[in-house]
This record gives structure tokens, C-alpha cells and sequence, in this order.
């Protein structure tokens, strides 16, 4: 049997510099994130909109603490794993945001609204209601399901009004379910880059929304949750869209992705980068470039290659050398750095970063102050 050891802020005391840390290692900026958690709760609160942020994003206990304690209503789950884990620690408020259809995840789903009577999942298919309801009959719960919708990614979710009328009609017809709302998530609007095409795209959207809302309410089965949204779109959607709360998630963090993206015309995003991998230089033999020890087992692939926020060094291109290694390309005039030294990167994409990694190291300015586990990461 093999130890696990604590990563080194815990061998620390959680104490000591930010720049002490055993790299590659992923650095949370506390000041960062607290404002980003303020941004984002104010403005739903000008919109008149609740919060249910995204914790895929964080998977962070601690995290989505704080984000309850400014005024989020829950949190969304992308995972059973992460709703059991978040459930396990008091988090209260869950909604699982992607159908659950095996006999064992059905189960422990109803499992965890025994445990945490108000946690909600989504379905996309009556079969999938049917057997919900089976289970919680068997259970003797009620379980809480939305009805999830299709907005043109080709994932998940009805495909039209009639659809979404049929599917909320047979949740109803369970006993052991309640008809809770609806769900309309679109993943490939967050990531629309230029602002005016985006508002399109959400439009096109909140029209069929819509559309949906206003068929269940005329069979007198009104949704009393509708739900979707993310940090791309969280402004548009809390300003003229239907839903009476958002999910955004990546706000928290930001990342090199949302840096490619316009937030409005002539405006900065609100949020600032909050979450960095610290990597150190293991080799300087080559002219022109450092190598570290942060390579492609350390960031997630799925978006732009990191981006150095160190200062003198943020115009240098960081490149992927080997699964352990990275390569910084120095532009000209910059000072090469010396064997040993820590620079850090805004992470590419922040969600399947963050599971790359046991812990957040907690920094306020340059001294490490507290280490978070990435609670919900991993499968069970």
C-alpha cells in the first residue's frame, strides 16, 4: 500500500512564501477571488436574478461556502461525485446539471435526496423520469427534476416545446417526482468571442426559452425554476433573459480562454484571473528560452496554451515540452531567468485544470496563507 503524502503547504503549516511551494502547483490569489465573488453577486442582485454558481468549476467545499454566504441561492453540480461530496460537507441548495441513467447513479441519487431533501437533478427523457420515480417510490422521498433543454450544442436535452410539454407532463405523473423547472444551459455561447455575435446567439436562444416557458404555463404547470446561463453570457442573460437564476461558474477563476473572449464592446470583464500554475525553471542552456517543470500533465489541452503573468515576462510564449516539461520562448530584451526561479501562469481552461491537482494554494500577495483541498476531485 502506497502513501499519499499532503502536498507541501500542509508539511508547511500552511505558512511561508508563495514562492516556496513544491511545482508544479496551483495558486489560488484569495483578494482575487474574493472580489470575484463580490463582482458577480452584485450584479445579480442589480438584475434581479439569483445565483446558483457552477462548482465544476472549483470543486472546492470552501469555495462554494463563500459563494452561498454572498448571496448564492446553491450551487450546480456537473457530477453526482461532486453533489455527494458537496452534500457530505453541508452544501445545501444542489442541482446535478446533467442526467443521471444507470441503476447505480440512480440510486445514489435518490440516495442523496434522502440525505439532502432539497438537491435537483435534470432529465432529458421520460424513460430516465420513470426510473427516478421508481426509486424514489421505493426510497419513500420526493425527488425534485427539471426538465432539460436543448439550445444547439447537441449534448443534452429535449428538442422542442412539444417536447419539453410531454417530458414535464410525465414528471408530473410521478408521484414520487416534483416538477421543479426547467434547465437551459448553452455551453457553445459562453465562448463566442465577439459580443455582438454572442448577444445574437442568446437571443435566438431566450426566443425559444420562451417559447417553452410560456406552453407549460398555459397548461397551468408554470416553471418555478428556470435556469441556465454561464460567466460568458451572465450579462446578457441577467439583462433581458428568461431565467430567474444564472450558473456561471468560471468567474471565479477566469482563465486564458475567457481572456480571447469580448465581454461588451469598449469594456473589461469585471472579474479578474484568480487561479495560476506556478512552475519552476529547470533548464537554461538554450538560447532564447527556459525550461520548467509544468508540461502538459499540468495544465488542461482544451484551450489556449497558458499564458505567463510574472512580470517581465509576460510577453514570452509558453509551450509544451514533454508531459513533465514546458518551454518559455523569451521575446527580445527580456532578462532570462535563472535555474530556480517560480513564474506563473493563467491557466488555459479552468475546469479540467483544477482536477489535475489535490490542492489550491491559498496566496495573499506574496505569502501563503491557508491551503484549500480540491475537495471533489476525482470519481467514487
Amino acid at each position: 500500500m502506497t502513501t499519499r503524502l499532503p502536498p507541501l503547504g500542509y508539511r508547511m503549516g500552511g505558512q511561508g512564501s508563495r514562492y516556496e511551494l513544491n511545482t508544479p502547483a496551483l495558486v489560488l490569489d484569495l483578494n482575487a477571488l474574493e472580489r470575484n465573488i463580490h463582482r458577480m453577486a452584485e450584479a445579480m442582485r442589480g438584475f434581479g436574478r439569483r445565483l446558483r454558481p457552477h462548482a465544476k468549476s472549483h470543486k472546492c467545499v470552501r469555495i462554494a461556502r463563500a459563494q452561498i454566504e454572498a448571496g448564492a441561492v446553491g450551487i450546480c453540480c456537473a457530477t453526482l461525485d461532486e453533489a455527494e461530496v458537496m452534500a457530505a460537507n453541508g452544501i445545501s441548495g444542489i442541482l446535478v446539471t446533467s442526467p443521471v441513467t444507470t441503476a447505480m447513479k440512480v440510486s445514489r441519487f435518490i440516495e442523496l435526496v434522502g440525505g439532502a431533501p432539497d438537491t435537483m437533478i435534470v432529465v432529458d427523457n421520460a424513460d430516465n423520469a420513470g426510473a427516478l420515480a421508481a426509486a424514489a417510490e421505493r426510497a419513500g422521498v420526493t425527488a425534485s427534476v427539471l426538465v432539460d433543454v436543448e439550445l444547439g450544442f447537441g449534448r443534452t436535452g429535449v428538442l422542442s416545446v412539444d417536447a419539453a410539454e410531454a417530458l414535464a407532463r410525465a414528471i408530473a405523473a410521478c408521484p414520487s417526482l416534483r416538477f421543479a423547472g426547467v434547465q437551459a444551459y448553452g455551453g457553445h455561447l459562453q465562448h463566442s468571442a465577439d459580443h455582438g455575435a454572442r448577444l445574437d446567439l442568446c437571443r435566438r436562444a431566450h426566443g425559444f426559452i420562451r417559447d417553452i416557458v410560456a406552453r407549460l404555463t398555459s397548461i397551468g404547470m408554470p416553471p418555478e425554476i428556470i435556469t441556465g446561463g454561464g460567466t460568458g453570457t451572465h450579462a446578457i442573460d441577467g439583462i433581458e433573459g428568461p431565467f430567474t437564476e444564472i450558473q456561471a461558474g468560471s468567474y471565479v477563476f477566469m482563465d486564458a480562454e475567457y481572456q480571447d473572449i469580448t465581454y461588451e464592446d469598449g469594456s473589461d470583464w469585471p472579474f479578474e484571473n484568480a487561479l495560476f500554475v506556478q512552475t519552476a525553471v529547470t533548464s537554461i542552456n538554450v538560447a532564447g528560452t527556459v525550461t520548467t517543470d509544468a508540461g502538459t500533465k499540468s495544465f488542461a489541452l482544451n484551450g489556449p496554451k497558458p499564458r505567463i503573468a510574472t512580470p517581465g515576462l509576460s510577453g514570452a510564449a509558453y509551450e509544451y515540452s514533454g508531459d513533465e516539461h514546458g518551454r518559455v520562448r523569451l521575446g527580445a530584451g527580456m532578462v532570462q531567468p535563472k535555474l530556480g526561479d517560480r513564474l506563473e501562469c493563467v491557466i488555459p481552461h479552468c475546469d479540467p485544470t483544477v482536477v489535475l491537482y489535490d490542492a489550491f494554494h491559498c496566496v495573499r500577495q506574496d505569502a501563503l496563507a491557508e491551503i484549500w483541498p480540491v475537495d471533489a476531485r476525482g470519481r467514487r
